[in-house]
């Protein structure tokens, strides 16, 4: 049997997305920009695929702009937002667990003279209000809260941290980075109350190389592509059409079937952690019970996530140790920042969920972690219970 629980690394694009890009890459393949028909067609499929997306984020169809992917979307977010307001204040707030593609554009930017806030995480991995109220001052002019941890699963109080600055009065940009949550959690970005937002594809079943950017009518952001103005000039560049049409397809899905998909996940979930703790001594859920209904984060005390991977691929069976887009030979920054211990982090398996899988499969993980755990403790002499 072949079970894949990495779905926060990336999905399986779904039947109707993969058609509908071998109808643009095959009769569809004109250059939107130009001007006679297989051209027009182009351009209608790039429009149909906006407004597929815009309409399940909640936003308007000239609030979001195209891009290759998630990474894209935060680095111009970020680096847009610096290069536009630095001379109204230095200070910029995220959080110690955000992705590397925040993390690394705010090491970035503190190179160009940034003050960078790392706001810390309890053992709950999202961060507190109070925290942030606290950090918050008149020369802040860029927050980037994510709303879903990719590790931990936390879901991010960034609603209440909109309120928060409303109620100071704060000019600053708040941006998330949505990428884990959308098509997992009711997502519109008017109700979380966000000036930008990064999604991305292939994490809903699309695929690889499209995500988007929500920019709120009304913010200047700096140019990020020039050329020949595509995107409304945001992003020049021709456009990615069986890409787009892809994205479109996935956004239309999610709108369809998103209160399907959470029950169907988060029951998954459960019976995966019940029959985790009821048949495997000596675990840690590091996953809050307040998290998103696709991820579970657990450690296996006396083993080596590394280790229990490789034996669960033996047996047909994807998982993960944390993110697919970042190097652990540190260990998880985000676990280390949620306070665990160095052989719990060490131990440390995620599995990510996808509506498509099922009971029976869970069932099958369950039988091989068993197998995993209990081989891999024989060995590890220093294990104690």
């Amino acid at each position: 049997m072949f079970v894949y629980l990495d779905n926060s690394a990336t999905t399986k694009p779904r039947r109707e997305v993969i058609e509908a890009m071998n109808e643009a890459l095959e009769t569809g393949f004109g250059n939107p920009s130009s001007m006679y028909r297989l051209g027009l067609s182009a351009e209608k499929t790039v429009k149909a695929a906006r407004e597929a997306a815009t309409s399940s984020l909640g936003c308007g169809s000239r609030e979001l702009f195209f891009t290759s992917g998630g990474t894209e979307s935060d680095n111009t977010a970020l680096k847009g937002i610096w290069e536009s307001r630095k001379k109204q204040g230095r200070r910029v707030i995220t959080t110690a667990v955000e992705h590397p593609a925040v993390l690394e554009c705010c090491k970035w930017l503190e190179r160009q003279g940034a003050e960078i806030v790392y706001l810390p995480v309890g053992r709950d991995g999202a961060v507190s209000v109070s925290d942030f109220e606290a950090a918050l001052t008149d020369d802040t002019l860029l927050v980037s809260v994510m709303h879903v941890n990719n590790e931990s699963g936390a879901i991010m109080p960034v609603r209440k941290i909109r309120d928060v600055m409303t109620s100071h009065g704060s000019g600053a940009v708040l941006h998330s980075d949505a990428v884990q949550s959308w098509g997992k959690l009711p997502l519109d970005v008017r109700t979380l109350g966000v000036d930008m937002l990064s999604v991305s594809a292939h994490k809903v079943h699309g695929p690889k190389g499209v995500g988007a950017l929500y920019v709120k009518s009304g913010l200047h952001v700096p140019v990020f592509m020039h050329g020949g103005g595509q995107e409304s000039g945001f992003r020049s560049g021709t456009e990615n059409v069986p890409g787009i049409a892809g994205m479109g397809k996935a956004a239309e899905l999610i709108k369809a079937e998103l209160p399907e998909r959470i029950s169907r996940m988060q029951a998954l979930k459960d019976r995966l952690k019940a029959g985790i703790l009821s048949s495997i001594e000596d675990v840690r859920i590091n996953t809050p019970e307040d998290s998103v209904c696709s991820l579970l984060n657990v450690s296996f005390l006396g083993c080596r996530g590394e280790v229990l991977l490789h034996a669960l691929d033996t047996d047909g069976i994807c998982v993960s140790t944390g993110s697919a887009c970042s190097s652990h030979s540190k260990g998880s920054h985000v676990l280390s920042a949620m306070g665990l211990s160095k052989e719990e982090i060490q131990g440390a398996v995620r599995f990510s969920l996808s509506e498509e899988n099922t009971e029976e499969e869970i069932d099958y993980v369950l039988e091989k972690l068993v197998e995993a755990v209990k081989s891999q403790r024989k060995l590890t002499r220093s294990f104690r219970r």
